[in-house]
């Protein structure tokens, strides 16, 4: 007796449904993947805190947002996930950044790690250090954000207390980080050129103290200034 039930294994519209549906996640997983990947390239980024050269503005453990359109528009030269440089950064529509701001930028020693100190010269300043003390064009700066662990003069590092006076030069800029005695910073490796920021730090959306296991509440939604 022939048997005239539907055979649903080898339906074609049956089939074609399903395709239809695959392509539907696989093409929602695309544009999702690419959404993201504009959103991480040239808008905003996450970042993880992983040293305590920025005590007590940050924290080990703090996790960061960081604007990539801040400075300007930085045109991708890497290939993802490898690290490949094809050609010299490029910046559109570059902004120079203002005394005291915080930013994340290429570490001029090696560009595939990432640095996050303070803007202290800009472009025309006369810098100098004296006996932790920094000038700016040969006035006093205030400098409440820094912190100091040694005296003046307890370090062989002749750089660390007393540096310069050095001319910023055009297109770079002079960083330290916040906690001065603890920080590899211009002092030690030079000028910052302006192509290498990837981005303005501005506000803390997670921490976590690893040492104690537990999470910092209070340092949620901080501004960075």
């Amino acid at each position: 007796m022939e048997n005239n039930s539907p055979d649903y294994a080898s339906n074609p519209s049956i089939q074609k449904k399903k395709k239809s549906v695959f392509r539907e996640y696989a093409e929602a997983i695309f544009i999702a993947l690419l959404l993201a990947l504009f959103i991480r390239t040239f808008i905003v980024q996450a970042f993880k805190i992983p040293s305590g050269s920025m005590k007590k503005t940050l924290l080990i453990g703090d996790h960061i947002l960081v604007s990539k359109f801040a400075y300007g528009t930085h045109i991708p030269n890497v290939i993802p996930f490898f690290n490949i440089k094809l050609f010299d950064d490029i910046v559109l529509f570059q902004k120079v950044p203002e005394h005291g701001d915080i930013i994340v930028f290429k570490y001029p020693k090696n560009e595939s790690r990432d640095f996050i100190k303070r803007v202290i010269g800009i472009p025309g300043d006369l810098l100098e250090v004296r006996q932790q003390k920094v000038y700016i064009n040969e006035k006093l700066i205030a400098e409440e954000h820094v912190q100091h662990t040694d005296p003046p003069g307890t370090s062989r590092l002749v750089p660390r207390d007393d540096f310069g006076p050095v001319m910023v030069p055009p297109g770079h800029l002079f960083m330290m980080g916040d906690n001065r005695e603890n920080s590899q910073d211009s002092r030690f490796w030079g000028f910052l050129d302006i192509n290498k920021i990837k981005g303005k730090a501005l506000v803390i959306y997670w921490s976590w103290n690893s040492e104690d296991s537990w999470v910092r509440f209070d340092r949620f939604g901080q501004i960075l200034r």
